[in-house]
């Protein structure tokens, strides 16, 4: 028997290339789908046909109402070894398997310091204003070294984060609802309370996973208390942040600017209320971005559908 095995939202077209899908040769046939398709009226139509889907993490979401539209799907891969916009209970009612795999933290840790790096220094503008219109130093930059990184959530990501930070000589404070002093001593940062971590921190860098709890846990309340000079970072979920309250702070020069890398929506719409805010640099969702990390995406999807062709699943969610 061959089976059908859809790719969805291989944006950069590289699925292929980032893994030996030869293993599944005879036995899979395989299509890729390059495109944003969540909000298509068609999904459910398009992907009828498939016993396999594979998946990049809350691109497209897998919700009950979808599973039920789907009865041909047998199994359903994900990259990551969690992703939040897949219904694990309605995927169990339908009988399909699911499937992740791992996945790298340090490429979102290291755009964060990118992040830090650009805004310091206004690279981003000095970039623009010197290949568009030959323009020669325009602004003075900050440097990072004696200045305090402020670290909301001291997770795996935090933690390699704080640890670059400390390299460069800075002072690193952090705050969570389940950190403690014990942990934060342990990476040789200092524990603070929430509004000290808001009120001390030159750059404030998220890395707490999207929860009811840390829902817009940095709002209009907390950016108040930032300085006037600081600058947020939010490279985690954009949920966790306000948008609006951070447009706000934004237009009203309450903080000195963000790097957002993350969005309530994704891919943006149009007219969203981000764009077009002063001192803002944006991304596209990069931070897991990377060669590495498609290629351990990727190369262990085809260890999944392989394992589950033979019998024995491996690295199955829920």
């Amino acid at each position: 028997m061959t089976y059908r095995c859809a790719v969805l939202d291989d944006y950069q077209q590289v699925a292929l290339k980032m893994a030996d899908w030869s293993a599944l040769k005879d036995r899979v046939e395989v299509t890729v789908f390059d495109r944003y398709m969540a909000d298509d009226p068609k999904l459910a139509e398009t992907l009828a046909p498939f016993d396999i889907i594979c998946i990049m993490r809350e691109r497209t979401p897998f919700r009950r109402e979808l599973f039920a539209k789907l009865p041909k799907l047998k199994l359903l891969v994900t990259t990551g070894a969690r992703n939040a916009a897949v219904d694990l209970a309605a995927a169990k009612e339908h009988g399909v398997m699911v499937c992740g795999t791992e996945g790298h933290g340090h490429p979102t840790a290291e755009l964060a310091l990118g992040m830090m790096l650009a805004l310091a220094r206004h690279i981003p503008s000095e970039s623009r204003r010197l290949a568009e219109q030959g323009l020669w130093q325009s602004s003075v930059g900050i440097d990072l070294k004696d200045r305090t990184l402020g670290v909301l959530g001291l997770g795996r990501l935090g933690s390699r984060l704080a640890r670059a930070a400390l390299a460069l000589d800075m002072k690193v404070i952090a705050w969570s609802q389940n950190l403690t002093p014990e942990k934060c001593a342990e990476q040789g940062v200092e524990y603070v309370g929430k509004e000290e971590l808001f009120r001390q921190s030159d750059f404030l860098s998220v890395h707490v996973v999207l929860s009811d709890r840390s829902r817009r846990l940095v709002g209009a309340d907390e950016l108040a208390l930032m300085k006037p000079s600081a600058f947020l970072i939010n490279t985690s979920r954009g949920e966790i942040v306000d948008q609006d309250a951070l447009v706000a702070a934004l237009k009203g020069g309450r903080i000195a600017g963000a790097g957002v890398d993350v969005y309530d929506k994704e891919p943006l719409p149009k007219g969203h209320v981000l764009f077009g805010a002063p001192n803002l640099l944006m991304t596209p969702h990069l931070g897991y971005v990377t060669e590495d990390n498609y290629r351990t995406f990727y190369s262990q999807t085809v260890e999944d559908i392989a394992a589950w062709l033979g019998g024995k699943p491996v690295r199955a969610l829920g």
